[in-house]
């Protein structure tokens, strides 16, 4: 039970790490000084973390990495329009 706990906090606050740079770009328009690439990437790591807690069955993993995913594409999505 409180590796259920430290793993939702610790996955939430991974999650919420991403809120101010989507809130960024969506009110500047700005993305000059962000790497496609490098987002990219973190979107295929984070699309893997959700596979492997889908297969072990870790809700912390499956949640928090689904979330993850759906800011982190949405910064790709940014990118690609803004740029």
């Amino acid at each position: 039970m409180v590796s259920l706990v430290i793993g939702l906090c610790a996955g939430v606050l991974c999650t919420l790490s991403f809120f101010p740079q989507v809130m960024r770009i969506y009110k500047t328009k700005r993305v000059g000084d962000l790497s496609l690439v490098t987002f990219s990437v973190l979107s295929a790591g984070i699309f893997l973390w959700l596979i492997y807690g889908i297969l072990t069955s870790s809700l912390p993993i499956m949640l928090t990495n689904g979330a993850m995913l759906i800011l982190s594409l949405l910064i790709v999505v940014m990118i690609v329009k803004y740029k």
